[in-house]
């Protein structure tokens, strides 16, 4: 189906059942006028429902595991209760910054007060100034880990913390990441992908990535454009995204192309960290322009959404610090009439964390990607994680669903500076 800014959804979705268009995906595109100061009360409203957990629930270890090429972090409170994330693969180079500057600060912390202790953990050992993706994936492991004990404490789903369960399947996207192949091999690569997993939409590169106009190869942007619309047909949803390959002149001659095959979005067209142009080329072109990945400031997103840089809006779990300040962003998106589809980092379970925050975000896009690493842990959570004609079950056990990582953890080997 072939959707666009201005019209992209007359019926749609959710769980797969047909409900009330103000009841599916956000799909507001066109700028709504926001005052800025509702944008900054929405932040400061509390995230977690904590009610029912009236006991405190003290942190009394965290720990970072290894097991074969997947990292955990373990967090056990005084009552025995464990609570476990999995990192990025960022996790090898960031290590020091999450054992040295982010688990010592949690010990003996009160685990319900995660979100003013988040607050204090900015200003621990002047962390502020190291504010970005490497401060903040630390930041986004140990939470994930506290909210899984929250969770695994109250003998409830991660939606139940966060508000309430809106969807129990998710819509996918699947990509490949290439620069380096042919029009004609992406698509194969694509149609594939399509045909291993029933989705409904697709996500290609082009541009050559942060590369000032240039391609990967030369006219494989183009032809790819053209070429996916004519073999994938009008069922297949088509995205694009450049990874800030262009200056603004290029980047909306790209956007136009898109426009003419009907894709549903232009990602990243300009360098990340220069909104000006993100802005040029947004207001030159219909096609939605999504982005954020990158970005680590609540402000820096305050004034993306406010002022309509982006229409579709995409931190990363991990790189902007969990799910607490994610769905902050989240709930600015919706203010705006804007949807939001979480950039993955992870090829561990960042799909896990992403069905997760989708189950109860209700300003979730229209797809979500479909990321690597299921293989090796899908049977964690429970039920597993599958997919199944272009979508992705929520599991349903209490925290984030995993109910046999501790006994695999049995196996790891603990990491130390």
């Amino acid at each position: 189906m072939i959707y666009n800014r201005r019209n992209f959804l007359k019926t749609a979705t959710t769980a797969g059942l047909a409900l009330p268009l103000s009841s599916c995906i956000n799909v507001g595109m066109d700028n709504k006028v926001i005052n800025e100061q509702d944008l900054i009360d929405i932040c400061n409203k509390p995230v977690l429902k904590i009610d029912s957990l009236n006991q405190p629930i003290i942190i009394e270890s965290m720990e970072l595991l290894k097991l074969g090429d997947t990292y955990f972090v373990r967090t056990r409170s005084k009552d025995g209760i464990e609570g476990i994330s999995v990192t990025n693969n960022k996790i090898d180079i960031l290590y020091p910054i999450l054992l040295k500057l982010i688990i010592p600060f949690f010990i003996g912390k009160d685990a319900r007060q995660i979100e003013t202790l988040l607050e204090e953990l900015y200003v621990y050992k002047s962390n502020y100034k190291m504010q970005g993706l490497a401060l903040w994936c630390c930041v986004a492991w140990a939470e994930g880990s506290i909210i899984d004990l929250l969770g695994k404490t109250a003998g409830k789903h991660i939606s139940s913390l966060f508000g309430n369960k809106i969807r129990d399947k998710i819509p996918i996207y699947v990509a490949s990441g290439n620069r380096d192949t042919s029009p004609e091999e992406e698509i194969e690569i694509l149609q594939k992908k399509i045909a291993l997993t029933g989705a409904k939409a697709v996500k290609f590169k082009v541009g050559g990535r942060m590369s000032r106009d240039m391609d990967s190869i030369p006219g494989r942007s183009e032809s790819l454009i053209e070429l996916s619309r004519k073999i994938l047909g009008n069922e297949i949803t088509i995205q694009a995204d450049a990874n800030g390959s262009y200056g603004v002149q290029k980047a909306i001659e790209i956007g136009k192309r898109l426009e003419a095959i009907d894709a549903y979005l232009f990602e990243e067209p300009c360098r990340f960290d220069n909104i000006e142009e993100t802005k040029h080329v947004a207001d030159a072109l219909d096609i939605p322009i999504s982005g954020g990945e990158q970005e680590s400031s609540e402000y820096r997103f305050r004034k993306m959404i406010a002022d309509n840089v982006l229409q579709i809006v995409q931190p990363d779990l991990h790189y902007y610090g969990g799910f607490i300040r994610t769905t902050r962003v989240a709930r600015m998106a919706e203010l705006a009439d804007k949807p939001v589809t979480v950039h993955i980092s992870s090829d561990n379970a960042g799909y896990a964390e992403m069905v997760n925050f989708s189950n109860f975000t209700p300003n979730i896009g229209l797809f979500q990607e479909l990321k690597t690493g299921m293989e090796a842990t899908a049977d964690l959570f429970e039920p597993p994680i599958k997919v199944k004609d272009g979508f992705l079950n929520v599991p349903t056990a209490p925290g984030l669903g995993m109910v046999h990582a501790e006994d695999v953890l049995k196996n790891a080997e603990l990491i130390k500076l």
